[in-house]
């Protein structure tokens, strides 16, 4: 199973929590591989990495809530049967670099066990001063 990070979020984040996962994946039945959205190339739009993220029976960790928001790229993600976690910055400004990592670390255990149990398509919410959240 792949989580994809979306570029809004640095590759750098993709490539540390891979690391950090290896150890977890040996108990695990399915790993989980962590990579970043730009495999399907730099800029992709958003109408083309969804299908085919959706055919790898993947979910997308993004701070582009307008995917959830906008119907025709909502209804995408549940035809390919994705699993979403959209990401909410505490204000306009964003996160800084490590409070994204302190966040996504915090959370981790909860985003795994989600992306390798919950039925797809899904969509939850993570905020700075909540838990994740089923939208």
């Amino acid at each position: 199973m792949t989580i994809y990070i979306d570029e809004n979020l640095s590759s750098f984040l993709a490539q540390g929590l891979n690391f950090l996962q290896m150890p977890e994946n040996l108990k695990l039945r399915e790993p989980v591989d962590v990579r970043s959205i730009r495999d399907f190339g730099v800029g992709a739009e958003d109408e083309d990495w969804i299908p085919q993220a959706g055919k790898a029976d993947s979910c997308i960790l993004t701070q582009d809530y307008n995917i959830h928001r906008i119907r025709h790229q909502k209804a995408l993600c549940e035809q390919f049967n994705l699993g979403m976690f959209y990401i909410r910055p505490p204000s306009k400004v964003g996160f800084r670099y490590w409070d994204m990592v302190k966040l996504l670390i915090k959370h981790w255990p909860d985003i795994t066990r989600i992306a390798t149990r919950e039925k797809r398509p899904f969509a939850f919410k993570i905020t700075s001063r909540s838990n994740i959240e089923r939208l």
